[in-house]
């Protein structure tokens, strides 16, 4: 399944919706989505993961570098709403499952800015 990458900009917050398999040749196309977010200014993001179904290290990496750039200087944060539980274990198994929050649906996510 090919990955899709929905962003949406919301007054206090952006939702970026992903669905499909994060890999290493899908990853960039999620990187790029967050960049360009952060790029233009806005620090408080949200990654509804829910149609998600598989999680390699590229994907993590990915989100682990936005987190960062996000979170610089207080500015935001990142933070993951419907994350499935084999997704959730890959983030366990790296040991970045501290460095996120997690919500169980996108409105309990964007509602925590």
């Amino acid at each position: 399944m090919a990955l899709k990458v929905t962003a949406r900009e919301y007054k206090r917050v952006d939702l970026v919706e992903v669905s499909g398999r994060i890999d290493s040749a899908t990853a960039p196309q999620l990187e790029k989505a967050l960049q360009k977010i952060i790029d233009e200014g806005r620090f408080h993001i949200v990654v509804d993961m829910a149609e998600t179904d598989f999680m390699s290290s590229a994907g993590l990496r990915a989100l682990l570098s936005a987190a960062k750039q996000v979170r610089r200087f207080n500015r935001g944060d990142l933070r993951l709403a419907g994350v499935q539980t084999k997704v959730k274990k890959a983030f366990e198994l790296a040991g970045l499952n501290e460095l996120f929050k997690f919500y169980d649906n996108n409105v309990d996510a964007v509602g925590s800015f």
